[in-house]
């Protein structure tokens, strides 16, 4: 097995809790879920769109961190507290995700830390 890597960046928010922001390993990047907490702030953005798109620049500025990208994103998994707020998810997401289109799944989840209202994380090729 090889090294694992445990990747951080001042451009996303610090982890919440024991954890890192993302983990590399044999090829493989896996990044924590990211809310939409505005770095050096530490706090979330106001409402849902916003923090959507907070979460979404969050994942990508760790990816970048590691060598990868929103293009080498594998598979995301989206944690949302109100699942009537999935077209305005997917109107966000298509602005990050046009032609690239990874696997996802769509949870809503009773409750998120911090009181976020969306949370995502993904897997991606690292170089």
């Amino acid at each position: 097995m090889s090294d694992i890597t445990l990747v951080h960046t001042d451009k996303a928010p610090a982890a919440v809790g024991p954890y890192s922001q993302a983990t590399k390993a044999n090829g493989t990047l896996y990044v924590s879920g990211q809310l939409g907490i505005i770095p050096g702030e530490g706090k979330l953005a106001e409402g849902f769109e916003a923090q959507a798109r907070q979460a979404l620049n969050n994942l990508k500025a760790i990816l970048e961190e590691a060598g990868s990208s929103l293009e080498k994103v594998l598979a995301v998994d989206v944690f949302v507290t109100d699942m009537g707020k999935f077209a305005d998810l997917n109107a966000i997401y298509a602005e990050f995700f046009s032609n690239h289109k990874p696997a996802r799944a769509a949870i809503e989840v009773a409750a998120l830390p911090l009181g976020g209202l969306v949370e995502l994380k993904c897997i991606a090729l690292a170089d």
